[in-house]
C-alpha cells in the first residue's frame, strides 16, 4: 500500500521560511493499493498538487472520502482539476454521516457568491454512492471506521491490505470524548497493532490546557495511544499553524525521548506535504 501526504497542516494553510520542511497545506491523504486502485481523504489545499498529478496522468478514476467536513479539509476541492475536466470519474462515498449530507456540503461550498462555476457543472463529474457506515471495501483495499472525538463528529478510518494496517486518525481529541465520539480504550482497539498510524498531534501539553474541547490533541496523548496499542510507526499530522518546522521537529524529538525511556520499538515521525510512506 503506498501512502502520499499532500497535506498536512491544520485549521488554515500556511507559508514562509519557517514552514518549508513540513509544508503548509492542509489535510489531502493518497492511498493507492497494490492493484493501483486510488482512494483520496480529505479535500485540504493539498488536493490541488494532487489533482495536477492526476491531470498528467490522464485523470484515473478515485474514490474521494472525507473524514468529516470542516473547511480545512474542504476548501482544496474548489482548485482539484479533475473536478472540471471529462477525462475523470470520481466517486464519493456518502460518508461520514450518511443521507446527504456530503452533496449538501458540496453544494453549499461551490454555490454563489463563494465559486464562480455553477455547481451542476461540476457534479456531472462526481458519482455518489451509499457505502456501509462501519465497513466496506475499495478495490483491494479493505476499510473499517471509528467515530472520531471531534466537535460535529467524523470518521477514522483503519486501511487494511493483505496483513498490513494503516490507520488515519486526524481531527481526534484523545483528552476528551465528544459527543458520539470513541473512547480512549475504543481508539486504542481499533489501532492495536497497526503497521502505520498518522495522528492529529496539534498541541504541546501547555497549549491544550487553553484549547480542549476544539477537537485536537496534545501530543503527549497520541504518543499514550500509539505506546498503549503496539503501533509500528507513529506519523504526527495536523500540525497547528503556528507550528514552524524547528517546532514540530522539538515536538517529534520529545516523542523519541520518551520512547526511549519507554523502551519501545515505536518509530515516531513528523508528517509533513509530499511524506511518502508505505506498509
Amino acid at each position: 500500500m503506498y501512502i502520499k501526504c499532500w497535506g498536512s497542516r491544520g485549521s488554515i494553510p500556511v507559508s514562509g521560511p519557517g514552514y518549508l520542511t513540513y509544508g503548509g497545506e492542509t489535510t489531502c491523504i493518497e492511498i493507492r493499493s497494490e492493484s493501483n486502485d486510488l482512494v483520496i481523504i480529505d479535500a485540504g489545499t493539498g488536493i490541488r498538487n494532487l489533482g495536477n498529478l492526476m491531470a498528467q496522468e490522464g485523470c484515473p478514476s478515485c474514490h474521494l472520502l472525507f473524514t468529516h467536513v470542516h473547511w480545512d479539509h474542504l476548501m482544496g476541492l474548489t482548485a482539484f482539476a479533475p473536478l472540471f475536466t471529462n477525462a475523470c470519474r470520481i466517486t464519493i462515498p456518502r460518508l461520514p454521516f450518511g443521507g446527504s449530507y456530503i452533496e449538501e456540503s458540496l453544494d453549499t461550498l461551490f454555490s454563489p457568491p463563494r465559486f464562480p462555476v455553477p455547481y451542476r457543472d461540476i457534479k456531472k463529474h462526481i458519482r455518489f454512492a451509499d457505502f456501509p457506515l462501519d465497513n466496506f471495501t475499495i478495490g483491494g483495499l479493505t476499510f473499517d471506521t471509528i467515530p472520531i472525538s471531534h466537535p460535529n463528529g467524523g470518521l477514522g478510518y483503519r486501511i487494511r491490505e493483505g496483513n498490513r494496517q494503516f490507520v488515519l486518525l486526524t481531527d481526534n481529541e484523545l483528552g476528551l470524548q465528544h459527543e458520539g465520539g470513541a473512547s480512549f480504550e475504543d481508539f486504542a482497539a481499533f489501532v492495536q497493532g497497526s503497521d502505520l498510524l498518522l495522528h492529529d498531534a496539534e498541541y504541546t501539553d501547555q497549549e491544550y490546557e487553553t484549547r480542549k474541547g476544539w477537537g485536537h490533541s496534545a501530543w503527549p496523548d497520541t504518543l499514550r495511544l500509539a505506546l498503549a496499542a503496539d503501533v509500528k510507526r507513529l506519523g504526527l499530522i495536523h500540525h497547528n499553524a503556528e507550528h514552524t518546522d524547528d517546532a514540530i521537529d522539538d515536538i517529534v524529538n520529545a516523542c523519541r525521548e520518551e520512547i526511549l525511556q519507554a523502551e519501545s520499538p515505536l518509530d515516531c515521525f513528523a508528517v509533513g506535504s509530499d511524506t511518502v510512506m508505505s506498509v
